[in-house]
């Protein structure tokens, strides 16, 4: 994954309700989900579902397969972890990234 890419994916994260709809998607797993469905469990108007896996899937977050007549959503679950790499990459400068306990700050 490169820069623009990653940039891509954040971006389109970015926005709270697509945020919603890409973790309704890894939380539905392979199977993905119909947009009908994702919309009724988040609450969605479905043209402003559409909106938003339209910008997903451009970033690459989210694919969409025809089956028949409808269109099955799912979490790329590839290029999630893609971008989990990048921002990892090099983390801690090739450390362990435990994070030590800091006590709390005194008010």
């Amino acid at each position: 994954m490169n820069e623009t890419q990653a940039l891509s994916a954040l971006a389109a994260l970015a926005h709270p309700q697509r945020l919603r709809v890409f973790r309704a998607l890894v939380v539905a797993g392979p199977a993905g989900l119909l947009p009908s469905v994702l919309a009724d469990r988040l609450g969605v108007a479905r043209n402003t579902l559409s909106f938003h896996l339209k910008t997903l899937a451009h970033a690459g977050l989210v694919t969409i397969e025809q089956q028949g007549r409808n269109l099955i959503y799912r979490a790329e679950y590839g290029h999630m972890n893609d971008l989990i790499g990048y921002l990892t990459e090099h983390c801690c400068e090739g450390g362990s990234c435990e994070v030590s306990a800091f006590p709390p700050c005194a008010s």
